[in-house]
């Protein structure tokens, strides 16, 4: 009977530890920044639809459903400044069909004038708004493929 107590105590424990750190296991950190790169405390998208997204997500949650946790990253270099926006929904994320338009109008893909990007897997969400060949947006996405596939 303890060690049944034992083990539920310790899968709860578990489980609270984990609440909310898919984003930042996806995050930069120092040394994956390259060079010339710095960060920044403020958004610096590089349209406003993706910042704009951020700061009324309450607007969209009955039926993007409810954010449990989001957070962003900001990086300045000359030619290549931008925001990761990072998002972790309480249930699986289904709302491309909405997010889609949102960024890039009527085009089904990011382009030179809407560069900003997304990519979604289970309940996370992240969007990049970066310039299309952004090195910094490249090793993020990298990375976040590489974590969540």
């Amino acid at each position: 009977m303890i060690k049944k107590l034992l083990f539920a105590a310790l899968f709860v424990f578990i489980s609270a530890v984990s609440f909310g750190q898919a984003i930042d296991s996806v995050q930069l950190n120092d040394t994956e920044i390259p060079a010339g790169y710095s960060k920044s405390g403020e958004m610096l998208c590089v349209t406003p639809h993706a910042c704009s997204f951020y700061g009324q997500t309450d607007l969209f949650e009955t039926f993007l459903g409810k954010i449990i946790k989001k957070g962003f990253q900001s990086f300045n270099k000359k030619g290549d400044s931008g925001t990761i926006l990072y998002f972790e929904f309480e249930k699986e994320f289904k709302g491309q069909s909405f997010l889609s338009p949102l960024l890039w109008g009527e085009g089904k893909k990011p382009t030179k004038s809407e560069p900003d990007d997304y990519y979604a897997k289970g309940n996370i969400l992240i969007i990049w708004s970066f310039n299309l060949k952004s090195e910094l947006k490249q090793i993020s996405k990298t990375k976040v493929m590489r974590l969540l596939q």
